[in-house]
């Protein structure tokens, strides 16, 4: 799977999963130097405290487009540090 912003593969992996039709990219296969920390959470019921990230490309940002969970609840704790995308990222094989 690939994560795809502005013309850009941000992150690349055979190992994602799956969770209420998002893809979580494992933490390494990001491309680290299109993220950017982001003060923004929010909380899912079962999964927990997400944290989110801005992604910046070719001088462009779009904000708060992945998010992951950092400490999340032990139902969601297998996806603990993966992150999913959204607002425009095109998620595809």
């Amino acid at each position: 799977m690939k994560a795809i912003w502005n013309n850009r593969v941000i992150a690349e992996s055979s190992e994602t999963k799956v969770v209420e039709s998002n893809h979580y990219f494992p933490p390494e296969s990001l491309k680290r130097e299109y993220f950017k920390s982001s003060e923004s959470h929010t909380t899912c019921p079962w999964k927990g405290k997400a944290s989110y990230l801005h992604v910046e490309v070719d001088g462009k940002t779009n904000k708060d487009a992945a998010w992951y969970y950092p400490q999340p609840k032990e139902a969601a704790n297998h996806i603990k540090e993966y992150v999913a995308f959204w607002n425009g990222v095109q998620v595809t094989e």
